[in-house]
């Protein structure tokens, strides 16, 4: 069932450039959608190193355990996503079914298997029909090319009304180097590691220490400051991938000094990426940013702004435009970190509208609701304690939410 677009959406899919060491294809495989492309394939230069974390959750996927233990072997030549079919909680049949399409690619492009990556992402519980996926692997192969972007995030979409994209440009060596990034996600969205599926790509010649390293901190930075519902997904996955073909002297240590600008720049590109997934919330109409201080240490803070954006009453609240700051007050003091109840301080919108544990005299709630009525919301607590601080973002809940979900397998 397809959705109406987000109306927090950006404007156009970003222009992105090829990267050199990368060629891409999507193809229809018929997993569930009848009526659009479903599978991503994408090529690596010989060399390639990657890293990447997944989901912690207990239930993960059975594609999930493969990569999680192929990202130990450090090197990568094919990644193969499918969307429609989570390939989760599907036994022996869900292990058989990544052994399926890992042979496959290995055969056709003469890899080794542990150089292969494999994702799923749609129902859980469903046996995934592999075959349909090796099945199109040739013809995927033949429409291989370097510039095919738009294409590759929207064969990984499902219920997201929008394809997610950004790039950077930064330099090593004085020399330019790309990185690109797309993405997955609307719903079943509270990361424990990174994000629903998200790859990154870049030219940059890095060892795979600097690259599990480097994609670790960022996901810290990003994904795992964002939350739509409060779930985390069987499927979570994050993989950066590094083809080494830019001209510039190889990097060993991420904390090179040489990677500084890299750094930099692979942060902001996933902050964009864990925005633009927050912005396709299911159902969201507004997309809040939460500004958490005082807090004990930074991931007490992130811990205490992820219970104020997980919290139903006030994404609710936010959805129905109610300046109703109590519920925020609430959701800190359930957090179970630290926090001074007559330190407490909130500010909506930059407008102050508690301060030493109560109301502010003479509060005007008015420019706060006009705030509210807005789509963008700014949150900023300070809850008394010392210098921790973060940054997390969502969306409000609306009904679009159980519309989509309600309706998911039907």
């Amino acid at each position: 069932m397809a959705h109406a677009v987000s109306p927090l959406a950006p404007p156009t899919f970003p222009t992105l450039p090829p990267v050199k060491g990368v060629r891409l294809a999507t193809a229809s495989a018929g997993i569930r959608y009848q009526d659009r492309t479903d599978l991503l394939v994408a090529e690596l230069a010989p060399g390639t190193t990657v890293g990447g974390v997944v989901t912690k959750s207990l239930t993960a996927s059975a594609p999930v355990d493969m990569c999680k233990a192929n990202i130990k072997g450090g090197k990568a030549r094919v990644l193969v996503v499918n969307a429609g079919n989570a390939n989760a909680f599907t036994g022996q049949k869900g292990i058989t079914a990544v052994e399926t399409t890992v042979s496959g690619a290995t055969r056709l492009f003469g890899c080794k298997r542990h150089e292969v990556f494999v994702s799923s992402t749609g129902t859980i519980g469903v046996p995934l029909q592999a075959e349909k996926i090796v099945a199109v692997l040739p013809a995927a192969q033949s429409a291989l090319k370097e510039d095919d972007w738009t294409a590759a995030a929207k064969a990984i979409m499902t219920t997201d009304t929008f394809a997610k994209a950004a790039t950077r440009t930064a330099t090593i060596d004085g020399v330019p180097v790309t990185i690109n990034g797309i993405c997955k996600g609307s719903g079943m969205i509270a990361p424990d590691m990174a994000t629903m599926l998200a790859y990154i790509f870049t030219d940059a010649a890095l060892e795979p220490a600097a690259v599990q390293t480097l994609i670790t901190a960022g996901a810290n930075k990003s994904f795992n400051c964002v939350t739509v519902d409060g779930d985390t997904s069987t499927s979570d996955t994050l993989l950066m991938f590094a083809t080494g073909q830019a001209k510039h002297r190889f990097v060993s240590s991420a904390v090179d000094p040489r990677l500084t600008e890299f750094r930099v720049k692979l942060d902001d590109l996933l902050i964009d990426l864990a925005k633009q997934i927050a912005r396709d919330g299911e159902g969201a109409t507004k997309f809040v940013e939460i500004r958490l201080s005082g807090a004990d240490n930074d991931s007490a803070a992130r811990r205490i702004a992820m219970s104020i954006a997980n919290s139903p009453l006030v994404k609710t609240a936010i959805a129905g435009e109610d300046a109703n700051w109590g519920r925020i007050v609430a959701a800190v003091g359930k957090a179970g970190e630290k926090a001074n109840r007559d330190r407490l301080a909130i500010t909506i919108g930059g407008v102050i509208v508690a301060r030493a544990g109560e109301a502010v005299a003479g509060y005007d709630e008015a420019p706060v609701t006009k705030h509210m009525k807005g789509q963008e919301i700014l949150i900023e607590v300070d809850v008394g304690i010392g210098k921790g601080a973060a940054t997390v973002w969502t969306c409000d809940l609306t009904h679009g939410y159980i519309d989509i979900n309600g309706s998911y397998r039907t």
